[in-house]
């Protein structure tokens, strides 16, 4: 069968290469055309566009890039119409892939599958009205978004699992590194590692690593505070936001540093769920300007009580979340010294990882996801 794949950020590039892996596994004629990446390619088929094209965040850059992303969006639209696939395979992206979805529900006859499904439960619920009328097939990583979906707007979705789960248990399991080889490759001292994940955003690092270099400098004399830094992060773009504050920054060493790490500052996103799942106790710190106005907004705007998956997964506050004005040096100090090792907030936090974990399921939503999706296109075929 052939199949063509939208994504439009490196996750999903990840993710959607994880798939296309799992649907060659189950489809030995599968053909493949897509937005993607590097990994994507790798597996084999045709890049149509990369997804650097229109992998601007933020309303700026994305204005400032407005013409491009609506040509390569136009672009993709007339190549799935010429090429004529058995289904469009969309992955996160919302903004850009709803658009999609409408054109090709609008256009013609071929199915719409959405991999990792927009998470409208957080904002713009009302894209739900599009995704009913567009999207045949809705694809869940998060076990929340079944009651959401399916009992809220009663619109039947599949939870396949969560496919962080496989990447971090694909780590664990081809791994053998050891502390003594991580403070050798990385010049460290071999003091306990406190990690900072800032985030992999420019605007997002300016904002949050000054303070989180701040909060644990009381610290360094018993503790290696080590920077899991972005890959598109220049080092000097780092110096510059540090201003002389000293730590070790590594690349391409995200999984590495966790596996290692006792403790850890980490800025919402999917890093949140992958610092609870190699089970190192966090405090998720996440400041923007105008941090009382940011703050008012969240509570009457977002439809949920949590911003880190952690939380939202377990449907309790397991990790502490300082976010616009409440994170400031003094309150991350605070919450990180009761997550130390012998404190009682850590063995707290770290009861509350499994009982997240439990909720996840096992791994294995890639190859969930295929076997549903050749299932379901075959069905379609004979029908």
């Amino acid at each position: 069968m052939k199949y063509y794949l939208i994504a439009g950020e490196a996750s999903g590039d990840l993710h959607a290469s994880h798939l296309m892996r799992e649907l060659k596994a189950r489809d030995s004629r599968a053909e493949f055309r897509f937005l993607g990446g590097d990994l994507m390619e790798a597996e084999g088929g045709t890049l149509v566009h990369h997804y650097k094209e229109v992998a601007y965040m933020g309303f700026i850059p994305v204005l400032l890039h407005l013409n491009v992303i609506l040509r390569r969006m136009e672009e993709c639209k007339r190549d799935i119409l010429d090429w004529q696939p058995d289904v469009v395979i969309l992955v996160d992206y919302p903004g850009f892939n709803l658009s999609v979805a409408r054109f090709v529900h609008a256009r013609c006859r071929i199915p719409v599958y959405y991999y990792i499904s927009p998470k409208i439960w957080a904002w713009k619920e009302y894209r739900i009205k599009n995704i009913k009328r567009d999207v045949d097939e809705l694809f869940s990583i998060l076990p929340f978004e079944v009651d959401f979906f399916e009992g809220k707007h009663h619109y039947p979705i599949h939870y396949v699992g969560n496919p962080t789960l496989d990447e971090v248990s694909s780590y664990r399991k081809t791994t053998d590194d050891t502390f003594a080889r991580f403070v050798e490759d990385n010049g460290l001292t071999g003091k306990p590692v406190v990690a900072l994940l800032a985030g992999s955003r420019k605007q997002e690092i300016k904002d949050n690593l000054p303070i989180m270099a701040e909060a644990v400098s009381v610290y360094a004399e018993d503790y290696e505070v080590v920077l899991a830094a972005a890959p598109n992060i220049p080092e000097d773009f780092y110096a510059g936001v540090l201003h002389g504050r000293r730590l070790r920054i590594v690349y391409g060493q995200t999984y590495r540093v966790l596996s290692h790490a006792c403790v850890a500052l980490v800025t919402s996103g999917t890093a949140t769920l992958e610092t609870a799942l190699f089970r190192v106790p966090q405090v998720v710190c996440y400041y923007t300007a105008c941090g009382r106005l940011v703050s008012f907004l969240r509570r009457h705007l977002l439809k949920v009580k949590y911003i880190s998956l952690v939380n939202l997964v377990a449907g309790d506050e397991v990790v502490r979340e300082l976010v616009a004005d409440g994170m400031t040096v003094s309150h991350v100090r605070r919450e990180l010294a009761a997550l130390l090792p012998g404190r009682r907030g850590r063995e707290v936090m770290l009861q509350g990882y499994e009982a997240m974990a439990a909720r996840l399921g096992e791994p294995g939503a890639p190859a969930k996801a295929a076997e549903l999706m050749v299932a379901l296109l075959s069905r379609r075929r004979r029908g």
